[in-house]
């Protein structure tokens, strides 16, 4: 079937993983500690994060998991904060998280609308970060559909979010491609009943992706000659 709309996951696929979130982690966890590096570490370790090799673990729970998830691995280590807090802070410091784009987005995404394309951003992030990344970029309004875990349609590997923009943009899902850095988003994808296109830009290795994509491509940049094939 033609694709009529592309659906981005944010992280690892329009903005490069590691260099937006690494520099989220150190500073959250310094922020919530009261720049105790110690305690810093040994919550960093909780949610598969390396204070000292400023890097995730393969299986960190910020990888692809929402605010939510996360506030939950961290309740036990902070008995005076509420989940709702704990959630506030994560979102209030990943909106202040560095964006280094996987492409240039303003071309690639212009490119995308002149070839006729809907697009969409669904994200395990909260919408309100989601957003603010996109406006830092300067590409929140080249999109018809922004959703986070947080926006009413659930998280990924869910289908909601995917679901919701099919029927915003009015195309069939089966004309839907799913873009995504992660399992959970090509899972998502598959329970959609969308094509899925795996990309390399996040902790996910070809391996990790190919049997949930009908494509891996290094990064969104390949999808334009992709779409041509």
């Amino acid at each position: 079937m033609p694709i009529d709309a592309l659906l981005f996951d944010k992280d690892g696929t329009l903005f490069d993983f590691a260099a937006t979130w690494e520099a989220f982690a150190r500073a959250f966890l310094l922020r919530v500690t009261g720049d105790d590096l110690a305690r810093a570490t040994e919550v960093g370790q909780a949610i598969g994060f390396d204070m000292a090799t400023n890097s995730y673990s393969p299986d960190s729970i910020v990888i692809a998991g929402t605010p939510g998830e996360v506030a939950e691995v961290l309740t036990d280590f902070f008995p005076d904060m509420t989940l709702v807090e704990l959630i506030d802070m994560i979102n209030d410091e990943a909106a202040r998280a560095p964006q280094a784009e996987a492409v240039p987005l303003g071309a690639f995404l212009d490119d995308m609308r002149a070839k006729g394309l809907k697009l969409g951003v669904a994200t395990n992030d909260a919408e309100r970060p989601a957003r603010a990344h996109l406006s830092s970029a300067g590409v929140q309004d080249k999109f018809d559909f922004i959703a986070g875990f947080d926006s009413g349609h659930g998280a990924k590997p869910g289908p909601g979010q995917l679901l919701a923009f099919a029927a915003h943009v009015g195309v069939a899902p089966g004309c839907v491609a799913m873009v995504g850095d992660s399992t959970h988003d090509l899972l998502a994808g598959r329970a959609a009943g969308m094509t899925t296109i795996g990309v390399l830009t996040g902790m996910a290795t070809a391996d990790d992706l190919s049997p949930h994509a009908d494509v891996v491509l290094p990064n969104i940049g390949h999808i334009a000659e992709w779409l041509a094939r």
